[in-house]
């Protein structure tokens, strides 16, 4: 009897770019975000600390001891850091909301790469109902491999994100949760940068954000539940050499998104309506491909696998808050603040507005003048 042929659709498989790499050496993967992420999770848990108490009462550890004084003393007080933790972030955004991916209709801005093309995926692997927005044409075969809905769309015409919202809304019903990723960067000198890169930039960058907002919010606050999320960038707060329009752009996303959440709280219909920020530094992908940090242990370049499982963990929580990461951007906000001078060092030091020129990713046509002359 001959084997009947195999119904199953071959699909291609390719290794991650990462298999071919060099190996890096041990301490590469050494940084302060791991060491923090370990201690978070053993010394800075409650629930290790007061293990930490048992075990010493098992030893028949008196009370009064001095190790069974300090091992209490920082068990109540992780504790009661963690308890604030928790209800600082109920009083905030509010009881998380209930998702269920069957029934949510998700929008993502730029999803065939990158960061929101792996969303996009991650998503459509899942059977959820993705739509994704991009000017980028796919195929319908690339399409139903993804299994996921692309439309063809500048996010920055907004005539074109209401006419794709309505084939969005006819094809799988009304959008409650809006990824606004899509972005560009032109690194040029403020001098070299034409109006119409400035405003190509801030068309996707920036006011597609209106566009779609504009467009899809109305459906959620009809059904009184979804979820926004606005990725935005580190350089938002820092700004950067040879980045002036991208990081301008990614400053007034700060600025939207805590107006809309603003709005939402005075909104009858807004309770349910959960809103996220993502300000990542560095990520591996193409848009700064080359771009070294200047130390890889305080600043590691992360991946945007982890970008998006937090962003994935908030948004299926139901819940609001922000993605900031790795551990240096949290803490960025506190550079405006320090002494003028003290702030030069450390962008001299951190090489923030150095970085896009050693890379090679700089057009620039004054410094070619100044040679030629």
């Amino acid at each position: 009897m001959e084997p009947r042929e195999s119904k199953l659709r071959p699909i291609p498989a390719q290794f991650p770019k990462s298999f071919t790499k060099p190996d890096e050496p041990w301490h590469h993967y050494l940084t302060l975000d791991l060491i923090v992420y370990v201690l978070s999770y053993t010394l800075f848990h409650p629930w290790t600390c007061w293990i930490l108490v048992l075990c010493l009462r098992a030893q028949y550890t008196p009370y009064g001891n001095i190790e069974m004084r300090i091992a209490m003393a920082w068990a109540m007080l992780m504790s009661g850091i963690g308890i604030f933790g928790i209800f600082s972030d109920r009083f905030a955004y509010g009881r998380p909301r209930e998702v269920d991916l069957s029934e949510e209709v998700i929008v993502i801005t730029g999803g065939v790469e990158g960061l929101g093309g792996l969303l996009a995926d991650t998503y459509g692997m899942r059977h959820a109902n993705v739509a994704v927005l991009d000017t980028k044409k796919v195929s319908d075969e690339e399409s139903e491999e993804r299994g996921v809905l692309f439309y063809q769309c500048d996010v920055g015409d907004a005539e074109q994100v209401e006419r794709v919202a309505r084939e969005i809304v006819e094809d799988l019903g009304p959008p409650t949760i809006l990824i606004n990723n899509a972005g560009i960067v032109r690194p040029k000198s403020i001098l070299d940068t034409t109006a119409s890169d400035v405003e190509q930039v801030f068309r996707t960058n920036t006011l597609s954000h209106f566009h779609t907002l504009r467009t899809f919010l109305p459906h959620m606050l009809e059904s009184r539940r979804g979820t926004i999320v606005t990725i935005s960038s580190v350089l938002g707060h820092l700004g950067a050499a040879h980045l002036s329009s991208y990081a301008a752009s990614k400053a007034a996303l700060h600025a939207l998104h805590h107006s809309l959440r603003a709005e939402l709280a005075q909104h009858p219909h807004g309770a349910d309506i959960k809103t996220i920020l993502v300000s990542p530094g560095q990520m591996s992908t193409k848009m700064f491909e080359g771009v070294k940090t200047p130390s890889n242990f305080l600043a590691p370049v992360i991946a945007p696998t982890d970008v998006a499982k937090e962003i994935l963990r908030l948004v299926e929580r139901g819940e609001s808050g922000e993605v900031v990461m790795p551990l240096y951007a949290r803490w960025i906000s506190v550079f405006g603040v320090l002494p003028a001078g003290v702030q030069k060092v450390v962008r001299r030091l951190s090489g923030v507005d150095t970085a896009i020129q050693r890379a090679g990713l700089v057009k620039e046509k004054m410094v070619a003048a100044e040679k030629s002359g």
